[in-house]
């Protein structure tokens, strides 16, 4: 199985007030952070899709073997982005049999999480393997090729949970707690540079 990533980083962070995508974390950008944590999967190509201050996080964004691409509809949802990073995949990697997508502040995604949505994928055979926490399905989250159809229909506000939730019966989770915590506010942000090496003391608000 060939599985391709795509982080979404198109957003415009309102509630942060700054781009969230350049926050340091651990020496590193957000943005960073989680393309190093996509590339642990062997052989699997990243899409980074940008939106709202492209210009800014292409200015201070580096990492090789990645590929950058902006959403010009980016206004319009999490949908559209959706939409473009999977495209530009799939013009890439003809071959990609899956696709799993990311969020750039969710912190505490690990290569060991993502290795375990394609074994998941690979034992289960279901086409939908998505992180389980706060009582639901969400991101990241594998979706299989069967689908990508559909995927690449989503517009405006629609996105990978819409998806997960047409299909829930064919969907697994894959029990991720800390993927509630994502970084959306300055006071997220505060509680993640006190957070220690081992997070585990770290819970979304």
């Amino acid at each position: 199985m060939n599985t391709g990533i795509v982080i979404l980083a198109a957003g415009e962070s309102t509630r942060m007030g700054e781009p969230k995508q350049l926050l340091k974390y651990r020496g590193r950008t957000l943005l960073r952070h989680t393309v190093d944590v996509a590339r642990s999967l062997p052989c699997s190509p990243v899409t980074v899709v940008l939106g709202a201050h492209a210009e800014d996080i292409r200015a201070q964004f580096e990492a090789p073997r990645v590929a950058l691409v902006e959403n010009p509809d980016w206004r319009e949802g999490m949908g559209t982005s959706l939409r473009t990073g999977l495209t530009a995949l799939l013009d890439a990697h003809r071959e990609i049999t899956a696709v799993i997508f990311m969020l750039c502040d969710q912190p505490f995604v690990t290569p060991a999480h993502l290795r375990t949505l394609v074994e998941t994928h690979k034992k289960r055979g279901r086409p939908i393997v998505a992180s389980e926490y706060d009582g639901g399905l969400g991101v990241p989250a594998l979706f299989a090729r069967t689908l990508f159809p559909e995927l690449l229909a989503l517009n405006g506000a629609d996105g990978a949970r819409q998806v997960i939730g047409t299909h829930r019966a064919k969907a697994i989770g894959v029990p991720f707690s800390e993927g509630a915590v994502d970084i959306d506010t300055p006071a997220d942000y505060a509680r993640l540079q006190k957070t220690p090496t081992e997070h585990s003391t770290l819970h979304p608000a």
